[in-house]
C-alpha cells in the first residue's frame, strides 16, 4: 500500500530499498519486519482509529484488498527466516508483546529502516527508547512522503535524541558488520 498508486504511496521508497535489501540479506535471520495493517472497513477502529478511517476509507483492506498490505517482494522473499510482526498502530510496541520477543530473543540494539521517518519510523524509536534498547536508525534507509516533515524528524532525531539515538549510513552499516565478521574468524 505504500510502494503502489494508493493514497499513501511514499514516492522515494524505491530510492531506499535497495539499501533496505542489502541490509536484510546480510542477517535475514535477525531481521523482523513492521507491517502496518489498516482497519478492515471504514469507521473501524478505537476512538481516533474510527474517525481516522472514515477519512481514509479507501485504505481500509476492503477498499485496497488484503494483498496491497503484504511486504514489497523484495522484501517478502526474505520471510522466513526473517519474521513478520503485524501492527494496527503507528507504533510496533502499543498492545504488542515485541519488547518480550526480542529481549527473549538476546537482543538489545534495534536497527530501523523503513517509513515513514516522521511517523511509524518515529513511534518505533520512541518505543525503543522507552524499552531501552539501542536504537540505530539508518539515515539512508529511510523515507516518508514529506521531505519537509522527514528533513525536520531527522534533525529532531540527531539533535534532541543523540545521547539515544545513533545514526549511520547503509555502508558503514554493512562495513561494519563485514570487519565484526572479519575480526570474529581470526579471533
Amino acid at each position: 500500500m505504500f510502494a503502489e498508486a494508493t493514497e499513501w504511496k511514499v514516492p522515494w521508497l524505491a530510492r531506499v530499498l535497495p539499501n533496505i535489501v542489502a541490509i536484510t540479506a546480510a542477517h535475514p535471520e535477525r531481521t523482523v519486519f513492521t507491517r502496518f495493517i489498516p482497519a478492515q472497513r471504514p469507521g473501524e477502529g478505537e476512538g481516533m482509529w474510527r474517525r481516522y478511517y472514515e477519512r481514509w476509507s479507501s485504505m481500509t483492506i476492503d477498499q485496497l484488498g488484503p494483498a496491497k498490505v503484504d511486504l514489497v517482494p523484495d522484501l517478502g522473499r526474505f520471510v522466513p527466516p526473517a519474521r513478520v510482526f503485524d501492527k494496527h498502530v503507528y507504533s510496533p510496541w502499543t498492545g504488542t508483546d515485541l519488547h518480550r520477543q526480542l529481549r527473549g530473543g538476546g537482543i538489545d540494539t534495534v536497527i530501523i529502516t523503513g517509513g515513514e521517518t516522521d511517523v511509524c519510523v518515529l513511534a518505533t524509536m520512541f518505543g525503543a527508547i522507552d524499552w531501552g534498547f539501542r536504537a540505530i536508525l539508518v539515515t539512508d534507509a529511510l523515507c516518508s512522503s514529506a521531505d519537509e516533515t522527514h528533513d525536520a524528524t531527522m534533525a529532531l532525531y540527531t539533535n534532541r535524541f543523540g545521547q539515544q539515538v545513533e545514526t549511520v549510513s547503509t555502508e558503514t552499516l554493512l562495513e561494519s558488520w563485514q570487519a565484526r565478521a572479519r575480526v570474529g574468524a581470526w579471533s
